[in-house]
């Protein structure tokens, strides 16, 4: 066969599993997309590199909908960047990141912050996608979040607490929704209820309780339930679609879950460590370890959240990925109110969410648990955000693959991770679910001889419109390229 004919890697023998459905294949790949899923009785292709998968799961590529890379928030700045943050994201089975342009300051615009972005992310190892963030409006934003959305741009971050930085006020949270529905975008929310977080914590601190022991006593479960009521409802007015980023109380959920059904277009996310973690964390040795808005939750309150988890409740898991060390933490541990919150965690994003789901759900190699652990980590992120190419093992769908043993364990060692940080709030656990061989693009870039740096091959992925056609691969012309000559295996025909 002639030299270029054959197509670039083949991973053989897979348990295909997607969203929808598992099944024995080999996965033939060629210039960085998928380019046929045959059966696994047939036999393997010819390809330039095989990879003997000897029936091991192969799964899509993670979408991490929810990642701050390189963030400056006040006088804090996360000690990563997208170079770093991105290789760690691949460690870690996610082969797609999606990050924030929020303005530093007020001196900052949405979109400037967002081009800043898009600029740093030319170092990235994965593919980026970007959500832009409105904090103040004037009569520019309409504008600019036209253009972003030109970009590929089509979501936006509105918090609902943080005054003083990020938070946005109810007048501009609604002025963002309705431009998001004129857009064809996605509402974002960071929701809390920002007096009543304000007022418990200067109680507290009034006390003498602001260190980082008492946070979660700062932040209650109502404080995040009445900003989701809020939200809720200025989307009913507006008709918007609204994404509720770490949501941590089973009561959030449900009222999510009702909007839902009462047809709203409205998702839940949660982040690995609600699920993983409880309060009791900030009664042990490091509580600094696990300062992140919201806090931990009571023992209950996880358990209720793990069952909404289990029951397809919960729409996506996404890390909340922010890069600080504990030099960062521990200077302020002393009040809550000056302290930088946030965990590092793409790179464990992918075990600590297949463990909680398959000790939730039964055996971890039971098809069931497998689809919708790909359902959480990577097709409905690609869904929801639009990101075309991405979340399914498919004809015409980018090369981003995982291989993975469910039933093989690893306990987290901080020191053994990638992102740059010195700390992990898994440390000591023991997991399953680690990434064996990462694919990303047709590249081949963990394997047993270790992490191999593509380089800055990520891509910037332009998103559609939330309500456009549902995701497809977008690339017919590939398909019809591949086709079998003379009984011979499959070729590539240019």
């Amino acid at each position: 066969m002639i030299e270029g004919r054959i197509p670039d890697l083949v991973v053989a023998h897979a348990l295909a599993v997607d969203a929808t459905r598992a099944r024995p294949a080999h996965i033939v790949v060629h210039r960085g997309r998928i380019a046929a899923v045959l059966d696994a009785t047939e036999p393997v292709p010819a390809a330039t590199r095989v990879i003997e998968a000897a029936g091991r799961v192969v799964i899509p590529g993670g979408v991490d909908g929810h990642c701050h890379v390189a963030q400056i928030t006040g006088r804090y700045r996360t000690l990563d960047d997208y170079a770093l943050t991105s290789r760690a994201a691949l460690w870690g089975g996610t082969t797609t990141i999606m990050d924030f342009g929020i303005p530093r300051d007020g001196t900052e615009t949405p979109l400037a912050a967002a081009r800043n972005k898009l600029e740093l992310a030319r170092q990235a190892r994965c593919d980026v996608a970007l959500h832009a963030c409105v904090i103040a409006w004037d009569p520019t934003v309409p504008d600019q979040l036209a253009e972003l959305a030109d970009l590929g741009i089509r979501s936006v971050k509105v918090y609902t607490t943080n005054r003083g930085t990020t938070m946005a006020d109810d007048d501009t949270v609604l002025k963002v929704m309705r431009e998001m529905v004129r857009l064809d975008g996605l509402t974002y929310v960071h929701a809390e209820h920002d007096a009543m977080i304000v007022d418990c914590t200067e109680r507290h601190a009034a006390a003498g309780e602001a260190g980082i022991r008492h946070l979660h006593r700062t932040r209650p479960e109502l404080a995040e339930e009445t900003s989701v009521r809020e939200v809720l409802a200025m989307a009913e007015y507006v008709g918007a679609a609204v994404y509720f980023v770490h949501q941590s109380t089973p009561g959030a959920v449900d009222l999510v879950g009702a909007a839902r059904a009462a047809g709203l277009d409205v998702h839940s996310e949660t982040c690995p460590h609600y699920l993983a973690l409880d309060e009791r964390v900030y009664s042990a040795e490091f509580p600094e370890w696990f300062a992140c808005c919201p806090p931990m939750r009571s023992p209950e309150t996880v358990a209720a959240l793990r069952e909404r988890f289990a029951a397809r409740a919960i729409d996506t898991i996404a890390s909340d990925h922010s890069c600080y060390d504990l030099t960062q933490k521990r200077e302020r541990r002393d009040d809550i109110r000056q302290m930088p919150h946030g965990l590092p965690g793409v790179e464990t994003r992918m075990p600590v969410t297949f463990t909680m789901l398959s000790d939730a759900l039964g055996a971890p190699s039971d098809p069931a648990v497998l689809q919708r652990f790909v359902e959480v980590f990577a097709a409905a992120p690609a869904r929801i955000n639009g990101l075309p190419g991405k979340g399914a093992i498919a004809v015409g769908y980018d090369a981003d693959l995982v291989v993975f043993d469910p039933d093989r364990t690893r306990a987290v060692v901080a020191s053994d991770l990638h992102m740059g940080t010195d700390f992990s709030p898994f440390d000591g656990q023991e997991l399953r679910g680690w990434p064996q061989i990462v694919i990303a693009r047709g590249r081949v870039v963990l394997d047993n001889n270790g992490f191999h740096d593509p380089g800055p091959t990520g891509q910037f992925v332009r998103r559609r419109g939330y309500r456009a056609a549902d995701n497809d691969a977008g690339s017919s012309e590939l398909v019809s390229t591949f086709r079998r000559e003379s009984g011979n295996p499959l070729v590539w025909v240019p």
